[in-house]
């Protein structure tokens, strides 16, 4: 039963992704998720909330231009990018801001625009996804608080 309601949980998210890209003109649309929260009893529990809350995100937000497994489509990969693991504020900075423009990650070049999620999500959501692809396919770097979403321009 669980399983039944989380593989419809995530094909509702995945659907809903596919708004979050930017299109030629400049504009974009965002998704945001709307998962109530409460306050863990445990650290454990906070870890694994943390994580599904940044897949949730990603999966909503992010995958349709980054794809499921991090490689990248329409948008640079986030799997193997040193943007995404090295300075935690850099990678903050980017999803709070957005991106516009030509960039080279792992020598193969983008031109595209990517959105301004800082006002769209939370700083929670933010730190949430930042930590979820800074630890995910094979990337190891340490996560992303709440309070630094907030103090990075």
């Amino acid at each position: 039963m669980h399983r039944s309601a989380g593989i419809l949980f995530g094909a509702a998210l995945l659907s809903s992704s596919l708004a979050a890209c930017s299109n030629s003109n400049g504009s974009s649309t965002a998704t945001t998720t709307t998962a109530a929260t409460s306050a863990p009893a445990k650290a454990k529990t906070t870890k694994v909330m943390a994580s599904s809350n940044g897949l949730a995100v990603y999966t909503t937000n992010c995958s349709t231009c980054h794809q499921s497994d991090g490689k990248g489509a329409i948008g640079p990969p986030l799997a193997g990018n040193p943007v995404v693991t090295g300075d935690a504020n850099k990678v903050i900075h980017i999803v709070n801001g957005g991106l516009t423009g030509k960039i080279s990650v792992n020598g193969k070049s983008f031109n595209g625009t990517m959105p301004a999620w800082k006002g769209t999500l939370s700083t929670s959501d933010i730190a949430a996804v930042i930590t979820y692809i800074r630890s995910s396919w094979g990337n190891k770097a340490g996560p992303v608080t709440s309070a630094q979403v907030a103090s990075t321009p």
